[in-house]
């Protein structure tokens, strides 16, 4: 059976649902900009603000830890806060650069070499230290800020949405990306999965919190700390929640809203196989809510793919989710009772964020007249080196067997997206799939036949595959083939922002949760969609898709993903869909050892 990865069901805060952000500016007391005002310079005025000026953490006994969502945030006026990252291969360092956009002009500024290493965010932005009651330092660290964050308008006249992506992305093997903070923006600056846990007793401090010298000289912003008060409380999932002073009981709050919530944006892990849909926390499954107690708030965020965040299983090895939740909508979903399992997820009247994107409408008919292939852009699929390389058993109980399992991802360097629509005969198994073409004004213009689409039954996965999408292969140290993996077909989807910087990626791409792209059992149709700049990744864990490496001889070994294997897919180029991956096998029968050199200057397994 083909997995992918499990990934969180928390949910990223979404654009429409942070107007209430304007709100939280005023509690910062951020003055707002009178309507249509103009500016004459694009360089954009950077602040620190806090949404509040205290907020309440909680410990849980069950697993202690304490995460400093503390509230603040990056504003941007006077323009958007723009960052172009990127390595011209991976033999090259990361480098960024700061983008300046004054109507149709636009120019770039690079920044300094060596302050980004990687494509999460800039390292050590924000300075935080935390006192006790008694004045004691207990605790001095810095924080990642990743501008892409959890975000929201701070003034009624900035742009309705923000053009940036929703996250930062942490593929190892991520060529470029764009981070921002809209123009009347403001970004959160918690580092989510990336800030580990804190230990504290329970009791009260002072979290004094500003931005590092560094970033202050590097963009102009204003020399300030924000100082926000702490509760810090000690939970049990087996307590009721607390409920703040002045408010309605706890039983009365749910009841009332019994129909909304989910905007608390920690949401469990769903810990289903295969393509799953949304699945609530796995606090459910242990009666934890049934009996009116909260499902555990997932304190930290996981870790992203860059694309969107979605209730997708299998986008391996980094489950995608948000960043921080603004301190002013986690106070509402506290008051209201909100933490419940039973309310995540979209539906009338709601949306958590956790599905950003649903899946693209196919054509309503199977072409009809002559298939052509026009002389317009078309897609480029090429291969990422594989990751996340392990071995394991196969999670069979079959004595002395191993396997290679590994992560590999399949993208599209543009310039035109990859459409393919799957049309049903009535009776037939199989979909019948064509490719179709697109003009620059995004006119359909022409269609091949492409193979097929078929259905998967396997729990977990119930969706259409499209066939010899990609192959992969274990080479010998000769690169001539040595062991195939079974899994050939897939349900594409834009699981991770692979490169933003290529021409006419598009940073809000559709098709990114598999309980909407891959169609239905009975579904007549399907479209399946691999934008530019996005890539598709698979975990290969189990058998018959991960190697069978028991009888292999010890020694070196390459991974080949191994994009359109058939050339079937009409590309602009075909002669670079193959990527390769060393690895040195080791170990005996049963107990195989894998050692994973670094690729150039990526040094991840």
């Amino acid at each position: 059976m083909m997995t992918r990865s499990p990934q969180s069901s928390t949910n990223r805060l979404t654009r429409p649902s942070i107007a209430i952000a304007a709100a939280v500016a005023v509690t910062a007391g951020v003055v707002a900009a009178a309507p249509g005002a103009k500016t004459a310079e694009p360089t954009p005025k950077l602040s620190l603000i806090a949404a509040s000026t205290s907020v309440t953490l909680d410990s849980w006994k069950e697993d202690p830890g304490v995460y400093l969502d503390l509230g603040t945030y990056l504003t941007s006026e006077n323009g958007a806060f723009e960052l172009k990252v990127s390595r011209k291969s991976y033999k090259d360092p990361v480098v960024a650069s700061q983008v300046f956009r004054n109507g149709k002009k636009t120019t770039t500024k690079a920044l300094p070499a060596g302050l980004v290493k990687d494509f999460s965010g800039l390292p050590d932005f924000a300075q935080i230290k935390l006192t006790d009651a008694a004045g004691k330092t207990v605790l001095t660290q810095t924080e990642a800020f990743c501008p892409n964050n959890a975000s929201g308008r701070v003034r009624p006249d900035a742009p309705a949405n923000s053009k940036y992506p929703q996250s930062c992305p942490v593929n190892p093997f991520t060529l470029g990306s764009v981070w921002g903070v809209e123009n009347g923006w403001a970004s959160n600056t918690y580092a989510g999965y990336y800030s580990k846990p804190v230990q504290l007793a329970a009791g009260k401090y002072t979290a004094k919190i500003s931005v590092t010298k560094k970033y202050r000289d590097l963009f102009g912003i204003a020399n300030q700390t924000r100082t926000v008060k702490v509760t810090v409380r000690e939970r049990s999932w087996e307590e009721p929640t607390p409920v703040p002073a002045g408010s309605r009981s706890a039983a009365s709050a749910h009841g009332e809203h019994g129909g909304q919530g989910g905007h608390d944006g920690h949401g469990g892990s769903g810990g289903h196989e295969g393509h799953g849909k949304a699945v609530a926390p796995a606090a459910a499954s242990s009666g934890h809510a049934a009996h009116g107690a909260p499902a555990r708030a997932e304190a930290p965020a996981a870790r992203t793919t860059g694309a969107a965040p979605t209730f997708n299983v299998g986008h391996g090895p980094y489950p995608p989710a948000p960043a921080a939740l603004p301190w002013a909508l986690k106070k509402q979903s506290l008051q209201r009772e909100s933490f419940s399992a039973a309310k995540v997820g979209d539906r009338a009247g709601q949306t958590d964020g956790s599905r950003q994107a649903p899946g693209a409408k196919p054509n309503a008919k199977r072409p009809t007249g002559k298939a052509v292939v026009p002389d317009v852009p078309k897609p480029d699929l090429r291969s990422l080196p594989a990751y996340g390389i392990t071995v394991s058993d196969g999670y069979e109980e079959v004595p002395g067997k191993d396997y290679l399992a590994f992560s590999a991802n399949v993208w599209n360097a543009g310039p035109a997206k990859l459409v393919v629509d799957g049309f049903r005969s009535p009776g037939k198994e199989l979909m019948d799939a064509y490719q179709y073409f697109y003009d620059a004004n995004g006119k359909q213009v022409g269609y091949t036949p492409t193979g097929t689409m078929e259905w998967d039954p396997r729990p977990g996965h119930e969706h259409w595959h499209f066939t010899d999408f990609a192959s992969y292969r274990l080479l010998k140290a000769d690169q001539k083939e040595s062991v195939r993996s079974g899994k050939e077909a897939f349900c594409l989807a834009n699981t991770d922002a692979v490169d933003y910087t290529v021409k006419n990626a598009n940073w809000h791409p559709d098709n990114t949760d598999l309980s909407t792209a891959c169609g239905q059992e009975n579904s007549i149709s399907v479209r399946e969609v691999l934008d530019v700049g996005s890539g598709d990744t698979y975990t290969q864990d189990l058998p018959g898709q991960s190697f069978d490496i028991t009888d292999l001889p010890n020694g070196t070994y390459y991974i080949q993903v191994l994009a359109n294997p058939e050339n079937r897919l009409k590309e602009t180029n075909h002669k670079n869909n193959s990527a390769l991956r060393k690895v040195v096998l080791g170990g005996k029968k049963g107990a195989r050892t894998v050692k994973v050199p670094a690729h150039d200057l990526v040094n991840a397994n």
